[in-house]
């Protein structure tokens, strides 16, 4: 029964959050309807101690990401940058490879260390302008996004520093870098499944003499009219796009070394009040990413003066509404997922999990599971992991698995049925598109299934070839 109340709150979030209700609303409700049915007197404690401690804890950490990355996005759509690249993107590369061109601008922003969530509010404005030039349909969008950000530079690409290929470090003693051959293995299969899957849609699109527009649904959400005399040339246009990534990635490696391991201060007001202490590597890659989007944001400014302040003061309130209803979308789903796994329902799921026999087949299913009912690729795999990493280990040892391979089955697993109807992600990249679960979700659950058959993919590679 227990795990039936787990199953049945999932599938409830699932249905509401695809027919296009409001997560917002309804994460609190199906996740506390299970705890009623599981125990009536935890209701009020686990809302206010565990579902809002970790939907104002995310929003603590995420929250000026989410305004600064829609921000950044904003800008360079209203400064004509994104059309300017998208121009040359069509010169250079045609408009038949417009979805190519998509995925491979979301694989260079994420692997340079920049967050999905951030990717999706820069790259939309590319992609809308790139596929109506191009008059390929824009509910197309989402999963050539999905494809770029969510799927081989998240977590299967060596070296990439997204958090879903950081995390098994912690546990197996690794590095990102770890079981090199078969990530890449693993990012060449998504890639090219990935792609034939989207030229597939492409080309019966077009077919139906289907454009831009679609079969005349209303557009919502879309980039404005650049309203400048003249486009910028397009290497001065993505230069704070190139800025973004680089500083990043510099100032991910300078502030440590500048604050040390802690930083503390004692708040100027009346009484004595205790010192404020942040755990810096734990905010580094956070203030990073912020102090690269403010970088960018000052140089479209600089770059594209007139036309960014002509439409500034709309623009940016625009930007900011849609950045808080994607993060209070995302910070809800992530209090939903810890108020399911907090309850009895999720330990059942777990420990039928710790039955599959073979090791590498047990992992990869026990995280992309956890990944599934929480919404979360990081935080279902945190939990799998915290929960099964030692008998994970343990088998691994006595069937001679290196651990550079479950690093690499973990990551690339947390990241395959994470994308559910409820997930955060799915929600914001709909969300900033201004597109449905029913116009869009389609693609992006296919671009879910390659990406978890690519996880069984590097398994048999690893079993038939003993390749890391």
């Amino acid at each position: 029964m227990s795990f039936l109340i787990v199953l049945a709150a999932l599938c409830f979030l699932m249905f509401v959050a695809y027919r296009g209700y409001s997560v917002i609303l309804f994460a609190p409700v199906a996740a506390l309807g299970a705890v009623l049915l599981t125990d009536p007197t935890l209701v009020q404690p686990m809302f206010t101690g565990l579902f809002m401690d970790k939907m104002v804890g995310f929003l603590k950490l995420y929250f000026p990401v989410f305004v600064l990355g829609a921000v950044f996005g904003k800008l360079i759509e209203i400064s004509g940058f994104s059309k300017s690249i998208v121009s040359a993107t069509i010169k250079l590369v045609g408009a038949q490879r417009a979805m190519l061109s998509i995925v491979l601008v979301c694989a260079v922003l994420t692997y340079g260390g920049v967050s999905l969530f951030v990717v999706v509010f820069a790259v939309y404005p590319f992609a809308a302008e790139l596929f109506r030039q191009s008059n390929i349909p824009k509910r197309l969008i989402p999963g050539t996004i999905a494809l770029g950000a969510f799927s081989f530079t998240m977590d299967a690409l060596p070296g990439t520093p997204q958090i879903q290929n950081i995390i098994p470090s912690a546990f197996f003693g690794t590095n990102s870098w770890a079981a090199p051959w078969l990530g890449v293995i693993g990012t060449v299969v998504i890639m090219l499944l990935g792609m034939s899957y989207l030229e597939w849609r492409r080309r019966t699109a077009i077919a139906k003499g289907e454009g831009y527009a679609g079969t005349g649904e209303e557009l919502r959400n879309e980039p404005e009219a650049f309203r400048g005399d003249k486009l910028a040339h397009p290497l001065l246009a993505i230069l704070p796009l190139i800025l973004v990534g680089v500083s990043n990635f510099l100032f991910t490696r300078w502030i440590p070394g500048f604050y040390g391991e802690t930083q503390s201060f004692l708040p100027a007001v009346i009484g004595n009040p205790a010192p404020v202490v942040q755990e810096v590597s734990k905010m580094a890659a956070i203030w990073a990413v912020q102090g690269a989007l403010l970088l960018g944001i000052l140089s479209v400014i600089a770059f594209a003066w007139k036309p960014v302040v002509t439409a500034f003061a709309e623009g940016t309130k625009s930007a900011i509404g849609g950045a808080m209803l994607a993060s209070m979308n995302t910070a809800s789903e992530y209090g939903f997922g810890a108020v399911i796994a907090a309850l009895p329902g999720f330990l059942v799921v777990s420990n039928a999990l710790g039955a599959i026999p073979n090791p590498l087949v047990n992992e990869a299913v026990s995280v992309t599971a956890m990944a599934g009912i929480t919404g979360s690729a990081s935080g279902g795999m945190s939990i799998a992991l915290a929960a099964m990493a030692d008998s994970f280990i343990a088998n691994a040892h006595a069937a001679g698995i290196p651990m550079e391979v479950l690093h690499r089955v973990a990551a690339m697993a947390s990241g395959g049925m994470d994308t559910l109807p409820h997930n955060g992600a799915v929600i914001t990249v709909l969300a900033v598109t201004g597109l449905t679960h029913r116009q869009s979700y389609k693609d992006i659950f296919a671009i879910t299934l390659i990406k978890t058959l690519a996880v069984f993919a590097i398994i048999a590679v690893y079993y038939m070839t003993g390749l890391v």
